[in-house]
């Protein structure tokens, strides 16, 4: 097995220079996203929308599944395979910018996916927007040579045109909503409406010629509707849709609650992960409870709660009252731009502390990443950029914890790499959280996202496998760099044994 981010720098991805093949599997041009483009943000704006002028998602959610039930999906949204006792299924969070991060995944994901029954896409499976023309190039070709089905949750950014892609592509070829009544004038509904991003009236035109990239037979998935169960072999694994603002309508809770019943091991995949950077995030259920609550609930039987929307990989083995272990895990490495670990605070929570607490890309990696990323945005390489050592060294200093990885030569740690830390929002002790707060730390973190324009390894993408079997469930971090020695032997970042019994 090769080394992993833990073991080597090289093993992490930096110093080395063959790119892997991976861009041979992409088409000759591809869209590059830039969230810094104010085009951009312009037409992914109906997330902002909904938060000022209400969130029209439920009402939305609920024709869509009417509609499915019509058409003849399962009244109990549940997928009923027949997978035996022993298979293995793969997971990938937050895929779809269609570029070089995203393909970059691919190869790995092919050897390590290799005997797996099915896949599951967990969070904004097409970016901006959830466009159907995207699916094209950011779904049916990327995916196009894995030999099984796969099935998705939207995130909020395939709610963006209203989920009409998402629910042709995964739905059965959903057909469009019918317009909805009109809001009474000068109310915040008719406020939302003027300015609501919609799909052009032509969308998706070239579906038909993208889905020939992935016709076999043994590739199809019909799912119920934008969430679904899947039962397979042991397994219920329950995949929830938390629409634009991460929450769930009335509606959904009370499915999630019934189909939560039971003895039966359960795995929940959602678009809002429990718990992440360091806090829970239960996610609330219009008209009261959590879904952490319905996950906790020791008759409902859960051993996992995956979630997408942040990307990266974190998990989180919390110990319940009753002394179950929950493993709560963040996989939305898939292919969009990374978001930072570096800025994690040291972790203490839910009794969660460093040493249980896994996250990948490594904090110092993280930091090392950005540096070097915001020298060249600003034209200031030798001011920002920090080598690994010296990332990893400060990550320490600041946490008050020993080096994930051994360093090689000493770092020496200068006043300029604990304030370029400090300015690239590196987290602290909860001890010394409010020393040297810096007004720019959100600036630098949030408004300069990396975005897409990283196009050179390494990328820190990741994807799961999980080997199921009657007593337990193997999870597994695959990591996906861009360089052909992680191509060739995907390392593993991080590995637990979760049981079911």
């Amino acid at each position: 097995m090769s080394d992993s981010s833990r073991d080597t720098a090289e093993g992490a991805g930096w110093g080395t220079s063959e790119r892997g093949a991976y861009r041979q599997l992409m088409p000759p041009t591809a869209e590059k996203i830039s969230w810094l483009n104010p085009k951009m943000l312009w037409v992914a704006r109906n997330g902002v929308l909904a938060s000022w002028f209400g969130d029209p998602t439920g009402r939305t959610r609920s024709r869509w599944v009417a509609q499915r039930a019509a058409s003849g999906a399962p009244a109990d949204k549940v997928i009923r395979r027949d997978d035996p006792d022993r298979f293995s299924f793969l997971v990938i969070g937050d895929t779809g910018e269609g570029d070089d991060p995203q393909y970059a995944v691919v190869p790995g994901l092919l050897k390590t996916g290799q005997g797996t029954s099915f896949a599951v896409l967990a969070s904004d499976v097409i970016y901006p927007v959830g466009s159907a023309d995207d699916y094209g190039t950011k779904f049916f070709r990327p995916y196009r040579d894995y030999r099984a089905p796969i099935y998705a949750i939207p995130g909020n950014h395939d709610w963006y045109e209203g989920l009409g892609g998402f629910m042709r592509v995964f739905c059965d070829d959903a057909p469009p909503l019918p317009p909805g009544p009109r809001p009474r004038p000068l109310t915040r509904a008719w406020l939302r409406s003027l300015l609501w991003h919609r799909p052009r009236p032509d969308e998706g035109q070239g579906l038909p010629e993208a889905r020939k990239l992935r016709d076999a037979p043994e590739q199809q998935a019909v799912q119920p509707g934008p969430y679904w169960a899947i039962d397979a072999g042991p397994l219920r694994i329950i995949g929830i849709d938390t629409g634009l603002l991460g929450t769930l309508d009335a509606e959904q809770g009370a499915w999630l609650r019934e189909v939560s019943r039971g003895p039966r091991p359960k795995i929940l995949v959602t678009g809002s992960p429990l718990y992440v950077d360091g806090r829970r995030e239960p996610c609330a259920i219009e008209g009261g409870g959590t879904v952490d609550d319905i996950v906790r609930d020791p008759g409902h039987h859960y051993v996992a709660a995956i979630g997408g929307d942040i990307h990266n990989y974190q998990r989180y083995p919390v110990r319940l009252d009753d002394g179950r272990t929950l493993q709560y895990v963040v996989a939305g490495g898939g292919g969009a731009f990374m978001h930072a670990t570096h800025t994690i605070p040291r972790v203490d929570v839910a009794g969660v502390t460093e040493q249980d607490f896994r996250c990948y890309p490594l904090r110092g990696d993280s930091l090392a990443f950005y540096s070097r990323l915001y020298g060249r945005r600003l034209r200031m390489r030798r001011f920002f950029t920090l080598t690994e050592a010296e990332a990893m060294a400060v990550i320490a200093e600041r946490l008050g914890i020993k080096p994930t990885r051994a360093p090689g030569a000493p770092a020496r740690l200068t006043r300029r790499v604990r304030l370029v830390a400090g300015l690239l929002g590196t987290g602290r002790r909860p001890d010394r959280a409010t020393r040297f707060r810096l007004p720019v730390r959100k600036i630098y973190t949030s408004l300069f996202s990396p975005s897409s324009a990283t196009y050179d390894p390494p990328f820190f993408k990741c994807f799961l496998r999980l080997d199921v079997s009657p007593e337990a469930v193997r999870l597994r971090c695959h990591a996906a760099t861009g360089n052909r020695a992680q191509e060739i032997d995907p390392p593993v970042e991080d590995e637990v044994t979760i049981p079911l019994r």
